[in-house]
């Protein structure tokens, strides 16, 4: 098994594309600690870890908050003893509203959770990394990457273009410890992350552009799904990708090549 003897923390692992990454990393043999701000939700990953023959541990934070980010990732790495893996994922969608009508606590609660939300992750779980190398993954979107026609998406697209800037940054800066840093750009995935959304008179401000029908090329319009997302960032996370840094993937069936 690819992970076999590796400790991976993983955000947001309570569902969607972190629960099937956390699954997939203790198939693969890593023991897994979970970082969810739904308790149920997080400990559900892991009774499914532990039922399935593997090994993990559910934490709980809010990923804005650094006090419960460095607990949690704290003690994932003193039940396990290190930690080899990061998969900072935990996001949301948050309110998409013309620019005028977005409140400012509005756009801090989605910069909070998605950027500063990865940048604690990391932070936090560096110096751990440290003592022997590893892997950070980086959940960002094609949405401000290369899909700039969801207008409205303005806070959330804001902080998935950051977080591709932020990862290649770590990426050079933490080379010679033997970290690598590399980041996901999924386009629509099946997961529940619209339960974080607001939308609200986009219509307002949105483009009449017609786009070819079905918009994602590869599945004839069929989102992606979680689990294609987590076999990815499973290579990412494994020595298969040794020689992989600073790079960004996009995983969505070419829909942001003709959707940009």
């Amino acid at each position: 098994m690819q992970l076999t003897g590796k400790v991976a923390i993983v955000t947001g692992a309570g569902s969607g594309i972190g629960k099937a990454t956390a699954l997939l990393f203790a198939a693969q043999g890593a023991k897994v600690g979970a970082i969810d701000h739904t308790p149920k939700e997080g400990q559900a990953t892991i009774d499914e870890i532990n039922q399935q023959g593997g090994e993990g541990i559910s934490t709980i934070a809010d990923v804005s908050q650094p006090d419960q980010v460095q607990s949690a990732i704290d003690k994932i790495a003193q039940q396990f003893g290190k930690i080899d893996i990061v998969f900072a994922n935990a996001g949301i969608n948050g309110v998409w509203a013309p620019i005028d009508q977005l409140e400012p606590e509005e756009w801090d609660k989605t910069i909070n959770t998605n950027l500063k939300g990865t940048f604690l992750t990391v932070k936090y779980a560096v110096p751990y990394l440290k003592q022997q190398g590893g892997s950070i993954i980086v959940t960002a979107s094609v949405n401000g990457t290369r899909i700039f026609s969801n207008t409205g998406s303005t806070a959330y697209s804001c902080t998935k273009a950051a977080q591709v800037a932020f990862t290649k940054l770590i990426a050079v800066e933490l080379a010679k410890h033997k970290i690598r840093a590399n980041v996901v750009c999924p386009g629509k995935i099946e997961t529940n992350i619209e339960n974080s959304s607001q939308h609200r008179n986009l219509e307002s401000i949105r483009e009449p552009v017609e786009f070819p029908e079905g918009m994602i090329p590869l599945t004839d319009g069929a989102p992606g799904s979680a689990e294609q997302v987590a076999q990815l960032v499973a290579f990412l996370a494994s020595d298969a990708s040794s020689h992989i840094t600073g790079t960004e993937v996009w995983i969505d069936g070419a829909e942001s090549l003709i959707k940009g």
